[in-house]
C-alpha cells in the first residue's frame, strides 16, 4: 500500500544559536531557537513521514517537556521516525520538501542536505527532493524573523 503524509514547521530565528537546516550547520548570524536543534526541514520530513502510516506528530513523540531530549539532533529524530516506520512494516519511497527563508541563501546548501536526510531515513539521495524560496518579504518570514518548511513523504507500507 502506498500512503502519503504532509509535513509543516516554523521557528523562529534568534541570536546565540547554531542554524541547522536538514543536519547541515549553515553560516548565518542568528539560528532557529527550539527544544531541539529545530531544524524545521528535518522537523517537517519526520511529521510527513509520522503522518503517512497515521502515527501522530514529532510533538507527540518528541514534547519540549522532555527535558531527556533537549538539544537533539533532528537528524537523529528522523532516524527513530525511520525505525518506528520500519515497526508499522513501512519504508520510505521519496521525500520532497521546501524551505522558505529570506536568508540565508540555501541552495548552495542542497547536496549535503539531500545526503544527510536520505541516509537518516534509509533512503536513496534520488528519493529526497529539496527546494528553497522566499516569501517575498511579505510576513514575519518574509521579515526574516524565522524560517519555515513543508514535506510530502510518500511511503511503502505492507
Amino acid at each position: 500500500m502506498i500512503r502519503c503524509g504532509i509535513g509543516y514547521d516554523v521557528h523562529r530565528l534568534v541570536e546565540d544559536r547554531q542554524l541547522i537546516l536538514g543536519g547541515i550547520e549553515i553560516p548565518h548570524s542568528r539560528g532557529l531557537e527550539g527544544h531541539s536543534d529545530a531544524d524545521v526541514l528535518s522537523h517537517a520530513i519526520a511529521d510527513a513521514l509520522l503522518g503517512a502510516v497515521c502515527a501522530g506528530d514529532i510533538g507527540q513523540h518528541f514534547p519540549n517537556t522532555d527535558e531527556s531530549i533537549r538539544n537533539i539532533s533532528s537528524i537523529d529524530i528522523l532516524k527513530r521516525v525511520t525505525a518506528l516506520l520500519a515497526e508499522k512494516k513501512a519504508r520510505t519511497v521519496h521525500v520532497d520538501a521546501t524551505v522558505i527563508a529570506e536568508a540565508p541563501k540555501i541552495a548552495p546548501h542542497i547536496q549535503a542536505m539531500r545526503k544527510k536526510i536520505a541516509d537518516a531515513i534509509g533512503a536513496t539521495e534520488s528519493s529526497v527532493s529539496i527546494k528553497a524560496t522566499t516569501n517575498e518579504r511579505i510576513g514575519a518570514i518574509g521579515r526574516g524573523e524565522g524560517i519555515a518548511a513543508m514535506a510530502i513523504a510518500t511511503v511503502e507500507q505492507e
